[in-house]
C-alpha cells in the first residue's frame, strides 16, 4: 500500500469497475460510512457532545413511515405507545396535560409546587377520565340532592351519577342520575324526583366488549353492571368508548383501562405522606424530583417506596453518570431520568459548575442502565423532533418535555401579548420566581418554605436562595392535540430516513454499529439550518 493510500478503503482501481458490483464492492470498505456510537460518544476524543454536535446518517428505506413503530418501555413495567413524557414543572403539567398527552399515547408527569391535596386532586381527575369498567364509581345515595351531582360535575366534570341504597357501590341500584335529569332543576331538589328509574343494565362478569356492545344497542350514556340480587359492581361509560375510537394509542392501564398518571414528589418526610395521598388517588407511577440524584435521601427514598409500595413504579434522578446511575439501580429505580442542565431555562451549568452535555449524559447512563434492564428517560434540552431521534438514538427510552410543550393549550397559566406575540409564562423550577411560590388563601401553612422548587435543589434551610433557572415566556403553540400528533409524525418520519422500523430497532443497530453517526462542525451546523434568505415563514405543521 503507498503511503499515500486511504486505510479506510480498499485500493483505488485502475479502471471505473462495474456498476452492477457497487454492493458487492461495498463490502471490501473496513468500516461502515460514518462513525458508530460508542465512536461519536467517546468523550476522551470529541469532549461532551449535545444533540446539536452530531447527525444520524441515513438507512436503506423499503416500508412506509406509518408503519414505524414508536412504542417504548418507560419503566420496568410500563409500556407506551409514544416516546413523550412531560415535565413536572408548574408552567408545564397539571391534571389537563397529562389527560392530553396520556391521550396520544405518551405520559404527564404533575408538579408538586402545590399541597398534596391539590396534586391528588389532578391525579384523581386523570384517572377518572377514562376507563374499561369503573370499578369504584362516585355514588350518591337517594336522599341526596340536585346540588350534589352538580358538585359532582364541577370537581370531576360528568355528572352521570348511579343511585343506591347505600350511596356506595356494592349498594342496590336504584336509578341513575344523568346531566339532563338536572338541567334547569333547583340544587335543592331531592333526587328521587329527577333520577331515571327505568334503567338498561348488563350483567356482572361480561366482557368488555359485550358492554360496549349494550351500551352502543341501548343507546344510552352510562351501563351499570349488576349482580343476581341487583346490587351495583361497576360502570360502564359511552363517552369511554368515544375515547377509545377517537385515541386508538392512549396510553393506559392494561387491566383497569384508566389513563396512566405519574407525579412527582421531593424526598424529605413530608412527602412520605403526600405519596400516600398520591397512590390513594390512582397514581401508576412517581417521580423522585431532585436535580441531582445521588444522594442518600433519595436512595434511601426509593428503599421505602418499594418495600411500601411494591406495585408502584419509580423513575428515580436525575443523574448524568454511571456512577450516579448505579446507587438508585442497586435502590430499586424502575426507570433514570437523565439530565442536569440542559433545560433552556436551566443554568445549573453556568451557576453551579456541575453537569453533563446532555448528549453524553444521556448515553453514557442509558448503555450503563440497559444492562439492568432499567429504561432512561432523556430530561432536558429537547427543542425539536430531531432531538428526540437523537435523544433514542442514543438508547434513552423516552424524552421529557418541558420548553416544548409550554405554551400549548393544555399547560398551565393563562395567554397574553409580549411585544406583539401571544405567550405564556415559562420558568424552570431553580428559578427564583418557583422558589418564592408563596401560600394561596387556605392551603397549608408551610407550603412556601418547603416548595417543590427548594426541595429539588436542596434550599429549604438556605437564607439567601441561589437561582439554578430563569424565569420568561414561550409563544403560543395551540392544543397538544395537533402538536403532539405532529411531533409522533415526524418521528416516525425520522426513523424512516435511518431505515429503522421501530424505537427498539433503532437502539439495536446504533448498539451495533448498523445505523452511523457524523460529528458536526460550528460550519455543518450553520449549513443545517435555514440559510441565505433575507427573510422566511417557519411553519412546523398543518
Amino acid at each position: 500500500m503507498s503511503p499515500s493510500a486511504n486505510p479506510n478503503a480498499p485500493a483505488f482501481p485502475a479502471q471505473p469497475l462495474a456498476a452492477a458490483d457497487a454492493l458487492s464492492y461495498l463490502a471490501q470498505y473496513p468500516r461502515g460510512d460514518g462513525l458508530a456510537l460508542h465512536d461519536l460518544l467517546d468523550s476522551r476524543k470529541h469532549g461532551g457532545l449535545t444533540y446539536n454536535d452530531f447527525l444520524l446518517l441515513p438507512g436503506h428505506i423499503n416500508f412506509p413511515a406509518h408503519d414505524v413503530s414508536l412504542q417504548t418501555r418507560v419503566t420496568r413495567n410500563i409500556v407506551l405507545n409514544t416516546p413523550f413524557l412531560s415535565s413536572p414543572m408548574d408552567t408545564v403539567t397539571e391534571d389537563r396535560m397529562a389527560i392530553a398527552l396520556a391521550l396520544h399515547g405518551g405520559l404527564g408527569i404533575i408538579h408538586h409546587n402545590c399541597s398534596p391535596e391539590e396534586q391528588a386532586a389532578m391525579v384523581r381527575k386523570v384517572k377518572k377520565y377514562e376507563n374499561g369498567f369503573i370499578t369504584d364509581p362516585i355514588c350518591l345515595p337517594a336522599e341526596g340532592s340536585v346540588g350534589d351531582v352538580l358538585d359532582i360535575k364541577a370537581r370531576f366534570g360528568f355528572c352521570g351519577v348511579p343511585i343506591t341504597d347505600t350511596g356506595k357501590i356494592g349498594g342496590k341500584l336504584l336509578g341513575i342520575v344523568t346531566g339532563r335529569d338536572v338541567q334547569f332543576r333547583e340544587a335543592s331538589e331531592p333526587l328521587t324526583t329527577v333520577m331515571t328509574t327505568d334503567v338498561v343494565t348488563g350483567p356482572a362478569g361480561i366482557s368488555l366488549d359485550e358492554a360496549n356492545r349494550l351500551i352502543r344497542d341501548s343507546k344510552k350514556g352510562k351501563l351499570p353492571l349488576v349482580d343476581a340480587e341487583g346490587r351495583l359492581v361497576s360502570l360502564v361509560a359511552r363517552s369511554d368508548l368515544l375515547k377509545n375510537q377517537n385515541y386508538p394509542l392512549a396510553s393506559k392501564v392494561p387491566a383497569s383501562k384508566q389513563l396512566y398518571c405519574g407525579a412527582a414528589i421531593g424526598t424529605r418526610p413530608a412527602d412520605r405522606d403526600r405519596l400516600a395521598l398520591l397512590v390513594e388517588a390512582g397514581l401508576d407511577v412517581v417521580v423522585l424530583d431532585s436535580s441531582q440524584g445521588n444522594s442518600v435521601f433519595q436512595i434511601e427514598f426509593v428503599q421505602w417506596i418499594k418495600q411500601t409500595y411494591p406495585a408502584l413504579e419509580v423513575i428515580a434522578g436525575n443523574v448524568v453518570t454511571r456512577e450516579q446511575a448505579a446507587q438508585l439501580i442497586a435502590a430499586g429505580a424502575d426507570a433514570l431520568r437523565i439530565g442536569m442542565g440542559s433545560g433552556s431555562i436551566c443554568i445549573t451549568q453556568e451557576v453551579m459548575a456541575v453537569g453533563r452535555p446532555q448528549g453524553t449524559a444521556v448515553y453514557a447512563v442509558s448503555e450503563f442502565a440497559a444492562r439492568f434492564g432499567v429504561p432512561t428517560i432523556a430530561d432536558g434540552g429537547i427543542g425539536n423532533i430531531g432531538h428526540i431521534a437523537k435523544a433514542l438514538a442514543l438508547g434513552a427510552s423516552a424524552v421529557m418535555m418541558g420548553g416544548l410543550l409550554a405554551g400549548t393549550t393544555e399547560s398551565p397559566g393563562e395567554y397574553f401579548y409580549h411585544e406583539g406575540k401571544r405567550v405564556k409564562v415559562y420558568r424552570g423550577m431553580g428559578s427564583i420566581e418557583a422558589m418564592e411560590h408563596t401560600l394561596k388563601p387556605g392551603q397549608a401553612k408551610g407550603l412556601a418554605a418547603h416548595n417543590a422548587a427548594t426541595a429539588r435543589y436542596f434550599s429549604e434551610q438556605d437564607t439567601v436562595k441561589v437561582a439554578q433557572g430563569v424565569s420568561g415566556d414561550v409563544a403560543d403553540k395551540g392544543s397538544i392535540n395537533k402538536f403532539v400528533p405532529y411531533l409522533y409524525a415526524g418521528l416516525q418520519h425520522s426513523l424512516q430516513d435511518v431505515g429503522v422500523r421501530s424505537v427498539t430497532a433503532l437502539q439495536k443497530d446504533a448498539r451495533d454499529g448498523a445505523v452511523r453517526f457524523e460529528l458536526r462542525t460550528a460550519s455543518a451546523q450553520l449549513e443545517g439550518g435555514v440559510h441565505g434568505l433575507n427573510s422566511y415563514t417557519k411553519r412546523l405543521f398543518a
